[in-house]
This record gives structure tokens, sequence and C-alpha cells, in this order.
């Protein structure tokens, strides 16, 4: 079994593709989105029909980022097939809205989730509320 978050998010990308999952996506953010992005992007490497879709909440995300951290997002902007922009600068409730688009677009759920609070919580209530279906990588790098 995969020990790492990144080869575990791997091994679940893979095995949804062999499912028929062809689209990915993810919101940008540092940590888990970063981990899963580059996940998607490292499958897309054998699988060239897998597509990775970036849903930024604001044009200035990065604002205050450290530069290794906004150099990482860069690169897998340039590689992401798409990426769709739904502000053009943060606001109150942007990453909620984000949230919620990747959900409503989605037929499924790869999250790290390990306290039921904030905003990972807020999003997975919203996609049990929606009927997905939820794998929590956490769950599986215990």
């Amino acid at each position: 079994m995969p020990d790492t978050v990144f080869e575990q998010t791997k091994a679940i990308v893979t095995l949804l593709v062999s499912k028929g999952f062809k689209y990915f996506g993810t919101g940008g953010a540092l940590g888990f989105d970063t981990i899963a992005a580059q996940a998607v992007l490292s499958v897309k490497e054998t699988h060239p029909e897998v597509k990775l879709i970036l849903v930024l909440p604001c044009e200035n995300q990065t604002k205050y980022w450290k530069q290794q951290d906004i150099d990482v997002y860069n690169e897998i902007k340039l590689r992401a097939d798409k990426v769709k922009v739904l502000a053009p600068h943060y606001h109150n409730g942007c990453m909620q809205k984000r949230n919620r688009h990747l959900v409503d677009c989605s037929s499924a759920c790869i999250c790290f989730l390990t306290k039921h609070e904030g905003g990972t919580a807020y999003t997975v209530d919203y996609v049990k509320q929606n009927g997905l279906e939820i794998i929590n990588v956490a769950d599986q790098c215990s």
C-alpha cells in the first residue's frame, strides 16, 4: 500500500481513471490541493485522456504565499488543461464559492479530512448533501 499522501492520492486517481473518470478538478490551494493536482498530472503522463481543471477562487490567490509555493502553483497552472478563475480579487466567501463550484461539477470527491471543522469539513458536508462518493485520503494514510 502506498505510504505517502501523494502516492495514495495517485493510486486513487489511477483507480478512478480505470472506472472511467477523466476530469479532475482542484482548487489550487496550498496543501492537499497542490498534492492532488500533482498526482493528477503524474497519472496524466501514462493516461493522456486525463484532464486537470483548476478552479481558482480569485486571481490573486497567491498574494501572501512564499515564492517557492508560487513557483509550484505556476507550474501546475501551466500544465493544467483548463483554469477557471471565479473572481478577480479576494473577497469574503470566494473560497466557499470555489469549493461549491468544484462539488457542483463533480461526481466524486477525493479529500484529506482530519478534523470535522473548517473549510474542508464544510465542503465534505456539502459533498454528502449532494450524494457524491467521498474518498478520504487521510483515512487511507493513517
